[in-house]
């Protein structure tokens, strides 16, 4: 299945961001206890999980947040040049951004009001787990895609039927502290999603045809980040806010991973226009070659990163990935088709930010996620580049969009994805006293990591349903 007749996506960017999400739900239900330390985020290792910043490494799950951020950064480039192919204007995509973020904070904000271990942390009643579904089923008219067949006047007062039903659950919900609504009490996750998204957006409007200026943010933002480190008026500026419960200036530190992202999209996108990637046509085994390697060697660089930072073998580490890049790379350098440059242009760019990564990682005394360090920023951007072209070779170039339809559906629908393990999943389990009986036949850790994959694929397939009958979230 090539990118047009899968209707103008690029389902190898679906199928990363699938993979983001799950591995992030997956993530949190994983059993605490005596799991191995590359089972958990690096910084709370076993067995307290009690966070200890002096802890160097990243782990898996340390992958997963910076792989959403990139393919969101990706996406961006994608969907604001078909928007200008189609006619918008810079008015139009500003206010589309504007929406965007409002719909990103307001989901940030309701969805943590309705999680079951937020209304109530231990031994949840019935009325926590229905209270959890009932809420969930509200944001289906407020963010589900309506057939723009639909009259504007119809679409927007079904929306405005769901927001007015949140807004009532909203004021009937109370916590454990006896509090009610609280526009702090949200999902810092979701809340730095949606800083990123407006920030990276406006950004990428700006520097369109400007990517020298995109990368003087980078520069920009890195003097501000450092000079904030020390006592003066930057500091002061850096530490303050307006609306502290939304934005703080710290989140800006992430657009280390989505700048270099909305570039890759640039390239992205401009391939698109000409077809590309397109399905191999030429089945030598000299044309096929270069991309089996380089399948093979984008996730074999992930799992050397990930073993060689954390057991702190950053010299043999940073070696091995660099002569792995360096062979694949060679591979490329006759690149003749449409297909051999894109890839070689977006392997260029991530062994250019996975290097620079590794070159800073002794800096600020080790690489790591919390509080993280520029080492972290560039190697994860690095790292999801040459993790997302495989993706793109098996589904875009190989027809293995069958094999991989988990990922790309779920990729395509990340908001329910995000919600259903809280909001449906696990209640509907426990509902059924399912969660229960699981739990006290899987008292042992890895048999508990089991049940927390079958518990995340039972969301990708409830997910996978929905995106092939057109239900979809989007903000």
């Amino acid at each position: 299945m090539d990118v047009k007749s899968a209707g103008g996506r690029a389902l190898g960017l679906d199928a990363l961001r699938g993979f983001a999400i799950l591995t992030m739900v997956l993530s949190g239900i994983i059993p605490f206890g005596e799991l191995p330390e590359w089972m958990y985020h690096a910084q709370v290792p076993p067995p307290d999980h009690v966070f200890d910043p002096e802890v160097r490494g990243i782990t898996w799950v340390d992958l997963v947040f910076p792989f959403f951020l990139f393919s969101m950064g990706v996406a961006i480039p994608l969907a604001f040049t078909r928007r200008m192919d189609a006619g918008a204007r810079r008015r139009d995509l500003l206010v589309k951004v504007a929406e965007r973020g409002f719909l990103l904070a307001f989901f940030a904000i309701y969805l943590h009001h309705i999680r079951p271990f937020v209304l109530q942390p231990s031994d949840q009643d019935p009325w926590v787990w229905w209270t959890a579904i009932g809420g969930a089923l509200i944001l289906f008219p407020i963010y589900t895609r309506l057939p723009d067949t639909w009259s504007r006047s119809v679409r927007w007062t079904i929306r405005g039927a769901g927001f007015a039903g949140a807004i009532v659950l909203l004021s009937q919900l109370t916590y454990p502290d006896e509090s009610g609504f609280s526009l702090y009490r949200s999902d810092i996750i979701l809340i730095v999603l949606t800083n990123m998204a407006v920030f990276s957006s406006l950004i990428w409007m700006v520097t369109r045809d400007r990517t020298n200026l995109r990368l003087g943010v980078l520069v920009f933002l890195a003097a501000c980040i450092l000079a904030a480190r020390e006592p003066g008026w930057v500091a002061a500026f850096w530490n303050e806010s307006p609306l502290p419960w939304l934005f703080r200036f710290d989140y800006l530190k992430y657009l280390f991973i989505l700048i270099p992202a909305t570039m890759i999209g640039d390239r992205l996108a401009a391939a698109m226009k000409q077809g590309l990637p397109s399905v191999l046509p030429d089945r030598s085994l000299r044309g096929a070659f270069r991309y089996h390697v380089t399948a093979v060697t984008g996730v074999a660089i992930m799992i050397i990163l990930l073993a060689g930072l954390l057991s702190r073998q950053v010299f043999l580490t940073t070696a091995a990935v660099a002569v792995l890049m360096s062979v694949t790379l060679w591979l490329f350098r006759d690149a003749q088709s449409g297909n051999d440059r894109l890839f070689r242009d977006m392997l260029l760019w991530g062994a250019f930010w996975l290097m620079l990564g590794l070159v800073l990682e002794p800096f600020e005394g080790g690489i790591r996620k919390d509080h993280a360090t520029f080492s972290y920023y560039f190697v994860t951007t690095g790292t999801a580049i040459w993790f997302l072209v495989p993706l793109m070779i098996w589904i875009d170039l190989f027809r293995g969009a069958r094999v991989f339809s988990l990922l790309v559906r779920n990729g395509q629908n990340p908001m329910i994805a995000y919600a259903g393990m809280q909001n449906f999943v696990l209640p509907v389990l426990t509902l059924t006293g399912i969660h229960g009986y699981l739990l006290s036949v899987t008292g042992d850790p890895w048999i508990g990591v089991l049940r927390a994959i079958g518990y995340t694929v039972i969301l990708a397939l409830l997910v996978s349903w929905l995106t092939r009958r057109r239900i979809f979230w989007r903000s």
